[in-house]
């Protein structure tokens, strides 16, 4: 698959070589594409962890003392997770949830549901 990539990038980029737009385009693709990678192996290996710390004696001895609900189970997901977070505010930027248009359209809304209630005033 990288091959492919890297051709097809090969043959658009020769045509799109002096657009700045598609070079910042595909900038952006790339770095959302690794972070969806990163947080695929994210949720593999902390998968892993958990059902690992299950140990053989889960259903005889019960789930408190079985290792899933201590503290060395989850620590990695929590620290990992901290680095994830980083990185998906790298891609995203900080303005995931309230963009800088968010306002305004939140604004507009509220206007067009007011202008609604009072239309038959």
């Amino acid at each position: 698959m990288g091959r492919f990539r890297r051709r097809m990038y090969e043959e658009y980029s020769q045509e799109f070589s002096t657009d700045e737009r598609f070079n910042e385009a595909y900038r952006k693709v790339k770095r959302i594409k690794s972070f969806y990678s990163h947080l695929r192996i994210y949720i593999i290996v902390n998968a892993i962890i958990i059902v690992a710390s299950v140990n053989d004696d889960f259903f005889s001895k019960g789930i408190l003392d079985s290792g899933l609900l201590d503290w060395e189970t989850y620590s990695t997901a929590l620290f990992w997770g901290i680095g994830l977070l980083a990185h998906g505010l790298s891609v995203f930027g900080r303005d995931v949830f309230f963009s800088a248009d968010w306002e305004q359209r939140k604004i507009e809304e509220y206007m067009k549901k007011e202008a609604a209630s009072n239309k038959w005033e």
